[in-house]
């Protein structure tokens, strides 16, 4: 059995089903324990020296007996494997259903500390521990409480003084197991860090494959993935080891009570204290508690693993939800405009002392479409994550619509804002449903299509055999960049948001792709608000208003031309760039 914060309740929600398997495993003890009463009778119906004579009409009575214990073992049997490990099983459903439904409100930050093979290994290994900790836990504690217990009171009835003898090694076996579990707990943990090492480090090498071939790193990669899996087989060895020698322990003090039961037991026949039949329900009901002994040592072994298992659980689920909402949330507001704000806004990342955004202060009146531009880490990103609350911001630095964003719930900010990450990730499914994905809804063709021609990829899919029911790769690796690009603009149009961001979301288009969304967008965004983050002017130039921004501050505000003429900095990289395409590198 193993106990937790977050396992507890579990008890108590299938009480029911448990109680009813623990009086089923009680029952099939109970008359399990008949069984050497059967034999014992039998045995002094053999014997010549005592009055009592095994005749027909007993015998047929003692196996019309034995015949309603086995039937009634194998229905109890059946029950409490039922109640039991079902309960096991929809524990397990359930905890994994917390953890997924916890893991959807973790901040960006939490992810970027905790890599995807780990978190993975507690979704599979840790919660299967769990699993058999509920069910064969909880069968191995009252089985051995129950059959144990009432095999040792048959015991004392027989003879107080071998069931002592009896005994002594099993209260040695009880510290010796405890020392055992402890050390047993550390392997464990030990074993599911280096499991979970070896997860991240395969996840991470099938998904940069590409990368690996062309630089031909295939050998390297092999040589360190063999060293990252001899520490899981050696992490695995030493538990192992452990195991083992909790089970030797186990074994030879079960042989050693065996030898003092036949010693002890012999000398009292042969004095006369204890006759055959006596001596052979005493070694029946010693073999009775064999398994309680066992589920002892299997027990110590398996809550052990369950509370290494649990722990690595706990600290998932105890993780803080940082990026939440506040107590003085509006819930009351149930459309956004589109007008964006940011006032005196300074933001550093989460374990970093250099500030991302420094002072910021503009104004996007509703329906425009603005432009971003800037160098490499100059803040770009960052001006439009936290608008999406990625990260926590200051009260009173970012407006939606004249609000305080920190006062509009963040399922609100995200219903009514549609994205185009840098990443594009897509999912191993058809395009139809790649698009469809931004819909609660069900979408049909025509829609798709429409957005499909507005993000200008209609055309490629019809090159493709099975259209917009093409199956694409894991995260979109079957098709082009710029594909990717245009399936993400499209699904982001599908939501038709009031306001609409694209992070860099043409970098893999030609320049005439490119024109066509953007003409594209203005035509069929009208009146609602527009953000496109570019690294080309080309890109953003026709937009409304331009935002320059360069080292988490902003260079200038305004239109493409009053940006011309007001900021050097703008003007060189207009030019910079100008003379880029001249060359031949526009398209690059």
């Amino acid at each position: 059995m193993i106990f937790g914060k977050h396992i507890n309740k579990y008890y108590l929600k299938y009480s029911y089903a448990l109680l009813l398997g623990i009086l089923a495993l009680l029952a099939v003890d109970y008359f399990q324990l008949r069984i050497p009463e059967i034999y014992g009778t039998i045995i002094d119906g053999l014997d010549p020296t005592k009055d009592f004579k095994l005749t027909k009409e007993l015998l047929n009575s003692l196996c019309l007996d034995m015949l309603v214990i086995v039937i009634i073992m194998v229905i109890g049997r059946f029950l409490w494997r039922v109640c039991f490990f079902l309960s096991a099983i929809k524990v397990e459903t359930n905890l994994r259903k917390e953890m997924f439904a916890h893991c959807k409100e973790l901040s960006q930050n939490y992810y970027q500390h905790n890599k995807v093979g780990n978190l993975m290994s507690l979704f599979t290994n840790d919660i299967d521990t769990i699993n058999e900790c509920f069910g064969h836990g909880i069968l191995m504690a009252f089985d051995a409480l129950c059959l144990g217990g009432m095999a040792i009171y048959k015991m004392f009835r027989l003879n107080i003084v071998l069931t002592i003898l009896s005994l002594i090694p099993m209260i040695l076996l009880g510290f010796m197991s405890v020392i055992v579990g402890k050390y047993m707990m550390k392997k464990w943990k030990l074993r599911q860090e280096a499991f979970s090492s070896l997860s991240d480090f395969s996840q991470e090498s099938f998904s940069g494959i590409a990368v690996i071939k062309a630089f031909v790193k295939e050998s390297k990669e092999l040589l360190a993935f063999k060293k990252i899996n001899k520490n899981n087989e050696n992490a695995n060895v030493e538990f192992t080891k452990a195991s083992v020698l909790l089970n030797v322990f186990v074994a030879f003090f079960i042989n050693s009570i065996v030898c003092i039961i036949l010693a002890v037991g012999g000398y009292y026949a042969y004095k006369g204290q204890f006759d055959a039949g006596e001596l052979v329900r005493f070694v029946s009901y010693f073999n009775s508690i064999v398994w309680p002994i066992m589920a002892v040592s299997s027990l110590i072994e398996m809550t052990s693993r369950g509370k290494a298992s649990l722990d690595r659980i706990n600290n998932l689920l105890e993780s803080e939800v940082e990026v939440k909402d506040k107590d003085d949330v509006i819930n009351s507001i149930t459309s956004i405009n589109g007008k964006i704000q940011y006032k005196n806004l300074t933001f550093t990342y989460p374990d970093s002392d250099i500030k991302a955004l420094d002072n910021v202060s503009f104004t996007i009146q509703k329906g425009e479409n603005i432009g971003i531009i800037g160098k490499t880490g100059s803040g770009k990103t960052t001006l439009v994550d936290l608008l999406l609350r990625t990260y926590n911001v200051d009260d009173n630095s970012i407006f939606i619509d004249d609000i305080d964003i920190n006062k509009i719930p963040i399922k609100t900010i995200r219903k009514f804002a549609s994205y185009v990450p840098q990443d594009n990730f897509l999912f191993s499914d058809t395009i139809a449903n790649n698009i469809a994905f931004s819909s609660d809804n069900k979408v049909e063709d025509d829609k798709i299509k429409e957005v499909s021609i507005l993000a200008d990829l209609d055309e490629n899919v019809k090159d493709f055999k099975d259209g917009y029911d093409t199956m694409l790769g894991e995260r979109g690796v079957t098709i082009s960049g710029g594909q990717k690009q245009r399936t993400s603009i499209a699904r982001a149009l599908l939501k038709d948001a009031s306001i609409l961001i694209l992070d860099d979301a043409v970098s893999a288009v030609d320049t005439k792709t490119e024109k066509i969304i953007i003409d594209n967008l203005k035509k069929t965004r009208k009146g609602k608000t527009t953000i496109l983050i570019a690294h080309r002017i080309s890109t953003i130039e026709q937009m409304d208003k331009v935002l320059f921004i360069d080292d988490g501050k902003i260079i200038a505000f305004g239109t493409h031309e009053q940006l011309l003429s007001s900021c050097e900095q703008y003007k060189q990289m207009v030019e910079l760039q100008r003379l880029e395409d001249e060359c031949g590198g526009g398209n690059a």
